[in-house]
């Protein structure tokens, strides 16, 4: 099946830093963000997505809200999470608000459902981290049921049954565009091609060869189950600047700052240049100027089949104006470059 690439961006809201050097507030940034999508949408840019956290170095724990923001000053550009965390959310909820999202922006919304590489929602909504995998199988299942449309009749162990439910708002034409996101594990690409949803591969770190087996795994599961192809997304970091050294020099501090913490919460240790360099050469950091960007959007496209790639563009404090050109760039210089490399 051919599909049109679409050529998305990704943020989490990261708190940037202001003129001053000092992190800027989270309603800065919100709003910030805001402005970014709207950019975006001028440029012809395909979807932007806002991760879920809930952590004092991401401004986004709402992402549903700030999107319809962004849908209020906007046309044409799809607005989705990055990703929505099921496993510590209600799944009714979760619908009803990516429907009146679609709603308000005239049926452009999605939702990409995944459990994070983040804990923190877990202790705050009062679930346990042993439930984890139960928790996101079981939300999945009803999740999948509510994307019917149909009245809902589904019991778990995870909250009280459902029986001939109706689900509103309802979304007005055709069914809310749901992706799973995938970090890595065999298991959940099987998952994601057993509900027949389109599968989104994070991928954050390697060579982004290293995950065709998991996009041979999702076509030979849809053929076994006997469904329909489904588009295969990536997500992963990076920055185009005017050139390549001068991308590698606005990007590195300010990435390492965020590596390094996270890093230290994982028990990994700091970042240094070469790994850095070496991300950007034969892994999944793609950092530089327009052509080198495309290039390497477009060899992984190729590799790996898929119709959208998602840039997250933002990384711990770099400053809204250079993420603001890095975008400018992406929709003006990288977009057209891939579209045409790929054909």
């Amino acid at each position: 099946m051919t599909r049109t690439l679409e050529l998305g961006l990704d943020t989490f809201g990261d708190v940037t830093a202001g003129a001053d050097g000092k992190p800027v507030a989270h309603a800065e940034v919100i709003r910030q963000v805001v402005a970014q999508g709207v950019l975006a949408d001028e440029l012809g840019i395909d979807f932007i997505g806002l991760g879920e956290h809930h952590r004092g170095d991401f401004a986004i724990s709402a992402p549903e809200v700030a999107l319809a923001a962004i849908a209020a000053q906007t046309k044409r550009i799809r607005l989705g999470s990055a990703v929505t965390v099921l496993s510590s959310d209600d799944p009714i909820r979760v619908f009803q608000r990516f429907s009146t999202l679609d709603a308000v922006s005239n049926g452009r919304a999605e939702v990409i459902l995944g459990r994070g590489s983040f804990t923190e929602s877990f202790p705050l909504f009062g679930f346990d981290l042993s439930q984890y995998e139960t928790l996101f199988s079981e939300k999945l299942d009803l999740f999948a049921h509510l994307l019917t449309g149909d009245p809902v009749t589904w019991e778990g162990t995870t909250r009280p049954p459902l029986k001939n439910q109706q689900v509103f708002p309802t979304i007005e034409t055709g069914r809310l565009k749901t992706w799973i996101g995938v970090g890595g594990s065999p298991e959940s690409v099987v998952r994601a091609a057993r509900y027949h949803l389109p599968l989104m591969l994070a991928i954050i770190g390697g060579e982004p060869a290293r995950f065709r087996p998991y996009v041979d795994l999702y076509h030979r599961a849809l053929g076994q189950f006997e469904l329909a192809e489904q588009p295969i997304g990536v997500h992963s970091p990076g920055y185009v600047g005017e050139t390549d050294a001068a991308a590698r020099e606005e990007f590195y501090a300010d990435y390492k700052r965020m590596r390094d913490q996270i890093g230290s919460e994982r028990g990994w240790p700091p970042m240094q240049r070469a790994e850095f360099d070496r991300e950007i050469d034969q892994g999944s950091l793609y950092v530089g100027g327009p052509e080198t960007v495309a290039r390497k959007i477009a060899a992984t496209v190729k590799t790996l089949g898929a119709s959208r790639f998602q840039l997250k563009y933002s990384a711990g404090p770099l400053p809204h104006d250079r993420l603001m050109n890095g975008i400018r760039l992406y929709g003006e210089k990288v977009a057209p470059m891939v579209r045409e490399m790929v054909g």
